[in-house]
């Protein structure tokens, strides 16, 4: 059983000290960033070794969605803003939803090729105008468009044996503030939040991420730290897969207090697993001082996204060349 911490590493190859932290029983996962990566050749060789360290093997992330977010890009397809795939929809529905969709399998093959367990992704936001964080990073307004194209690029997913993660649960793209650098506070009552919920309640999701924004008129913690959104999550939407809390170094975190308080409250509050990223000392600090009591039950829900299937087995050249060849249009 694997623990429910996501670290990461620091370079395109781990350290001794490094592969010491990913056997800590607390870990569970590692997060990839861009200076894990330099080729598919490398990226292949990093996810065997990390696979290869613990049995069950460690779920391997990344934040691949596209536009700003994308962590690999030399030798990878450039996968554009998923704003790009809202534009096409107001153009021509069914097209975007089949750009939509080989665009999702390309991003996951790629990604499975060389190791890469899940990317979170899709992002479920609805584009307000307001938050320069999410931004284009949302498909649309709509949360209709948001359901149908988030929806047809986690059918890209699934065909490429890649789970999805939808965020940023119950909805950061109302508010400017952005919780890499502050706390944001959404002052609106639930009855206004109706279209930015719709995508968690209609979509079939594997994972979800909530975000690190306070919802005071709900409940005075920040999401991801809540269980009143959590349950509310699990209960009233019916999810059933895996949670994540967002990064706990982000600064939207730190009305938890400390590492270990926030690990503890995420926990808590009932996250499956919380990455922590860019901070190895407090890294080491949680893993020194976090004593939680583990649970099957949410390591099974991680577990699940690991692929069960070879990447082999998939056919993935066609799909791949439509995904490309949608991004090339896109671009």
């Amino acid at each position: 059983m694997n623990g429910p911490l996501m670290i990461d590493i620091a370079g395109t190859a781990m350290t001794e000290d490094e592969r010491e932290r990913l056997r800590h029983p607390l870990v569970g996962g590692v997060i990839l960033f861009s200076r894990n990566y330099a080729d598919p050749v490398q990226l292949k060789a990093l996810c065997t070794e990390i696979h290869a360290l613990r049995s069950p093997p460690l779920l391997i992330a990344i934040d691949h969605e596209g536009g700003r977010v994308q962590r690999c890009r030399t030798s990878f397809t450039h996968i554009p803003p998923m704003r790009k795939l809202g534009d096409w929809w107001d153009r021509d529905a069914t097209a975007a939803l089949a750009g939509a969709q080989a665009i999702g399998f390309a991003l996951a093959a790629e990604l499975r090729a060389c190791g890469v367990d899940l990317s979170f992704t899709p992002v479920l936001d609805l584009d307000y105008g307001a938050s320069g964080v999410i931004g284009d990073r949302a498909f649309h307004r709509d949360p209709q468009a948001v359901i149908a194209l988030a929806g047809a690029l986690i059918d890209g997913l699934h065909q490429a044996g890649m789970a999805c993660c939808g965020k940023h649960f119950p909805g950061h793209g109302f508010i400017k503030a952005d919780s890499h650098l502050a706390i944001p506070v959404d002052e609106r009552v639930d009855a206004d939040m109706g279209d930015d919920q719709l995508p968690y309640r209609r979509l079939k999701l594997d994972a979800v991420m909530p975000a690190h924004v306070i919802y005071p008129q709900i409940d005075a913690r920040p999401a991801g730290f809540s269980p009143v959104w959590i349950s509310r999550l699990r209960q009233e939407f019916g999810h059933e897969g895996a949670i994540f809390s967002d990064d706990l170094s982000m600064e939207g975190a730190s009305v938890a207090g400390g590492i270990v308080g926030r690990a503890e409250a995420a926990w808590q509050a009932g996250c499956d697993m919380m990455p922590v990223c860019n901070k190895p000392e407090t890294v080491i600090e949680l893993l020194a001082q976090w004593t939680p009591t583990l649970d099957p039950i949410r390591s099974a829900r991680i577990a699940r996204l690991v692929p069960a299937s070879p990447l082999e087995g998939i056919d993935t050249m066609p799909m791949c060349l439509a995904g490309r060849e949608a991004c090339r249009a896109l671009a």
